[in-house]
């Protein structure tokens, strides 16, 4: 009786441990809806730090890089209703970036602006239906 005794408190207290220690180390999970409200956010500040970088006259690199940023984070921005909008808004930022890097500045320029307000329509598609 004593070895069962020991045994089932023994038990009890390695499941009490092993309780505690996976709720401390459980990851946070984030809220779908920010993740991509933080996704468009993040897409539209670094299309118009590419503009401003284009219009600054600031170092190709930096507007390459701004470039490749926005397409990264638009790929979290996903939303059904406005997905073929996020989709040409995309190809619009490449083209954008090939033509910046083979030197025709204004038009990577004016493709930029149409895609950030492609972008821009986006969000508040998603805004007005996650409010």
């Amino acid at each position: 009786m004593k070895t069962l005794k020991k045994i089932v408190i023994s038990l009890a207290m390695a499941m009490s441990v092993a309780a505690i220690s996976s709720t401390a180390f459980a990851a946070e999970k984030k809220d779908p809806n920010a993740i991509v409200r933080e996704a468009a956010e993040g897409t539209i500040a670094k299309i118009e730090e590419a503009i401003s970088l284009i219009e600054k006259n600031g170092s190709k690199e930096d507007t390459v890089t701004a470039i490749a940023e926005a397409r990264q984070l638009q790929k979290e921005f996903r939303y059904e209703l406005t997905e073929r909008l996020r989709q040409r808004a995309n190809d619009k930022l490449r083209v954008a970036r090939e033509a910046f890097e083979s030197g025709d500045v204004k038009s990577a320029e004016e493709t930029l602006k149409a895609s950030l307000a492609q972008f821009k329509e986006m969000k508040t598609t998603y805004d007005a239906a996650h409010k």
